[in-house]
């Protein structure tokens, strides 16, 4: 009987092992087909839930367009200056099935700009302009008002923008334009701010004996009491302004309540991050006041000066490598280095030392820009930038590795080292700077009426790269409007670190 038993308990426990073994191969084929499987298209899943075919195609075309338009955007006006690109995106361009869908990328985007009517004495009354016929803006076909020269011309940003829109309402325009005066708000890309700052700093900082406040002051005050009692200015929080402050101390007391528009400045060296910085704010050339080098024809051999420098010497805040590189480098033959002014024909004589020059120092010194880069520019002479914080115009769209050369502040302070590095750069390296220099030039130039590819044309795409992030910042703002406001004060005003000047 226990044999029996026994024996029937091996049978079923073979039995056992036999299922059980069954069972785990099962698993195991299974599980290596759901692993092949994974690696390929995955076919199980319903066609129905994925996207429309059509609907990829428009949204791959889509941004195809706007990779190849921001391309050429980047560098209209001069076709060298986009990376080989543009023909490739072309070909892809063409290859691409288009599915029935129409994109036109050719067609010119132009910025649409809503300017504000503002009362003479910001702008054109401070060049002494007196208004005719009650409008607040001069007739241009009839005169365009002067604007003082000198120095005063370096940082007239806002005098060129503000000419530019106006001319876009004439009837005939020679020039094609990249940004437009409208006078619907609700069509406009941006609000411009046409106050003359830098002018007013300029000219009306100082108190007379019986003032209180300069006249630059009392017009600062007016202007953030216009900005802020307008709707427009209410509606988007400022965000949707444009500013001009380019001279450094333009705009002083108001950039503290009108922060949150965006600025077009010359640097950032007098501003705390939380006031102005590069991802929001457009940096803008200095117009120069050297004269362009028309039909330059030099040689690496036809300039004799190897390194040239003219201008104050002894600066404050970051300046101090100015007296240190003019103390390694007075005594270097063919180094021009020496003190100088606009006055008693200074800038006749910078711009012949320039013209005669292999490179052209641009050294920081109270802010980390100044007008000599683009004196350099004009004047095909390679610029030396010796300045850590600077930030440059156009950058994002303009490689100045290929016509410039950085050096860091602590490395030009070495004895020996600037002038060595210089010395090693050849008749070669030289001369592919030179004719570099010669192709951007167009856009650090200033006319009337703007030119394409000019300063005022690069400046406005600048502007207009910024919409987008304005556009942004707007519609998130809108995201509570719904919920229950909280208590607001107003503007107030951000205090500058004690350490700012």
């Amino acid at each position: 009987m226990g044999e029996r038993t026994a024996s029937s308990l091996m049978i079923v426990t073979r039995k056992s092992l036999f299922c059980l073994f069954t069972f785990t191969s099962l698993l195991f084929v299974l599980s290596w087909v759901f692993v092949l499987r994974s690696t390929s298209r995955p076919q199980f899943i319903d066609n129905t839930l994925l996207p429309n075919s059509k609907l990829l195609a428009v949204i791959d075309h889509a941004i195809s367009a706007t990779e190849t338009q921001n391309d050429v955007e980047s560098s209209v006006g001069n076709r060298s200056i986009l990376v080989d690109k543009e023909e490739e995106d072309k070909s892809t361009s063409s290859s691409r099935p288009n599915d029935g869908v129409k994109c036109d990328t050719n067609e010119k985007q132009v910025l649409k700009v809503f300017m504000y009517d503002l009362p003479t004495e910001f702008h054109f009354g401070l060049l002494d302009w007196k208004p005719k016929g009650g409008t607040v803006w001069p007739d241009l076909q009839s005169e365009v008002p002067h604007y003082p020269g000198g120095l005063n011309l370096q940082h007239s940003i806002e005098y060129w923008l503000t000419l530019d829109l106006l001319a876009s309402e004439l009837p005939s325009q020679p020039n094609a334009r990249f940004a437009i005066r409208v006078l619907n708000v609700s069509e406009a890309d941006i609000i411009f701010v046409p106050f003359f700052s830098s002018l007013s700093y300029n000219r009306f900082s100082k108190i007379d004996p019986y003032q209180k406040k300069s006249n630059n002051k009392v017009l600062q005050d007016k202007l953030v009491q216009y900005l802020t009692a307008q709707k427009e200015w209410k509606d988007s929080g400022g965000r949707d302004h444009l500013i001009v402050a380019h001279h450094p101390n333009s705009l002083l007391d108001a950039r503290m309540k009108l922060w949150p528009a965006t600025f077009i400045l010359s640097d950032f060296g007098r501003y705390p991050p939380n006031i102005a910085n590069v991802d929001k704010d457009v940096i803008a050339p200095y117009k120069h006041v050297i004269k362009t080098f028309e039909s330059d024809s030099s040689t690496f051999e036809s300039r004799p000066t190897l390194l040239y420098f003219q201008g104050a010497i002894y600066r404050k805040d970051g300046g101090f490598a100015r007296q240190e590189l003019f103390y390694l480098l007075k005594d270097e033959k063919d180094v021009h280095f020496a003190f100088g002014t606009v006055q008693k024909n200074g800038i006749r004589n910078a711009t012949q030392g320039m013209h005669s020059s292999k490179f052209c120092l641009n050294i920081a010194g109270d802010t980390p820009s100044s007008n000599r880069l683009f004196d350099a520019i004009a004047s095909h002479c390679v610029p030396v930038i010796i300045s850590d914080d600077i930030e440059l115009p156009y950058e994002d769209v303009l490689d100045y590795s290929e016509f410039c050369i950085f050096v860091r502040t602590s490395d030009a302070v070495k004895k020996g080292h600037l002038v060595n590095l210089i010395r090693s750069i050849g008749r070669h390296e030289w001369t592919q700077m030179w004719k570099r220099l010669q192709e951007v030039q167009h856009f650090y130039e200033f006319h009337y009426p703007s030119r394409e590819g000019d300063a005022i044309h690069m400046i406005w795409k600048a502007v207009a790269r910024k919409v987008p992030g304005i556009r942004l910042k707007l519609h998130k703002s809108k995201r509570l409007s719904r919920s229950p406001t909280q208590n607001k004060k107003g503007l107030t005003r951000i205090p500058s670190p004690k350490n700012f000047w």
